[in-house]
């Protein structure tokens, strides 16, 4: 499916609006997993041209995104990445566990940028962090788009390696996220040291149901369950 190049145009206007000179496009991915940990990708790329068929990760095959990953690693003038485990979202909840992730991989540039070009609606950095947020910035503005492509890539690769003595899991296939095998190797052996113990996936493990940890809100505010996905998938 044809999909339109992303440009600098979100950068040029914080360039010409803000005077930010250093700006970093910053992506997440990971997010809706019952596994492993979510992982936030800082990118500074300049105004250069991007590298052919850059775009949103999830618009990729696994060998297209794989490849332009490794382009991408030389051509952009920095990135880092920055993990919240799963203890940590368990611990905090995704939104803070997010931001996070998110201040570890911008905290790790060796230049820290002016300005943050963050993909969503939804601004879970704030303060101290200069931020626009972008509806599907992942597949517009160049910055998010390699940010996104980097983060899904590392985030695989680790979740692969995690998965290697828990072969029943498939995480090299699925990366921690809901599918068949999955669900399955759940039901009969539970989760592994690497799931996150609060997720509403465990309320359809009846054999694994009481290892479910439950989070304290003291200030009385309502537990999130944004992207937790149960099991019906």
């Amino acid at each position: 499916m044809p999909y339109e190049p992303p440009t600098h145009t979100v950068e040029r206007s914080l360039r010409a609006t803000t005077g930010a000179k250093v700006i970093a496009g910053v992506d997440e991915v990971g997010r809706g997993a019952w596994a492993g940990p979510v992982t936030v990708c800082a990118a500074v790329t300049g105004l250069r041209r991007p590298p052919e068929g850059l775009t949103d990760s999830k618009l990729l095959t696994v060998k297209r995104r794989t490849a332009l990953a490794e382009i991408l690693a030389k051509w952009v003038t920095s990135y880092a990445l920055g993990h919240a485990s799963p203890e940590e979202i368990d611990g905090m909840g995704m939104t803070a566990a997010l931001r996070l992730a998110a201040c570890r991989a911008l905290e790790a540039l060796p230049v820290r940028p002016d300005a943050v070009i963050l993909d969503g609606k939804h601004d879970y950095l704030g303060d101290p962090w200069r931020v626009r947020t972008v509806i599907k910035g992942d597949q517009s503005c160049v910055a998010v788009a390699a940010a996104s492509v980097i983060a899904k890539v590392q985030r695989d690769k680790m979740m692969a390696e995690l998965g290697v003595d828990h072969a029943d899991f498939g995480f090299a296939a699925n990366a921690g996220y809901p599918s068949p095998v999955h669900k399955a190797a759940l039901e009969m052996r539970g989760p592994t040291p690497y799931h996150r113990m609060t997720w509403a996936y465990l309320d359809a493990l009846p054999q694994w149901r009481h290892l479910k940890k439950v989070r304290s809100w003291a200030d009385g505010s309502v537990p999130e369950i944004e992207g937790q996905l149960g099991f019906d998938f």
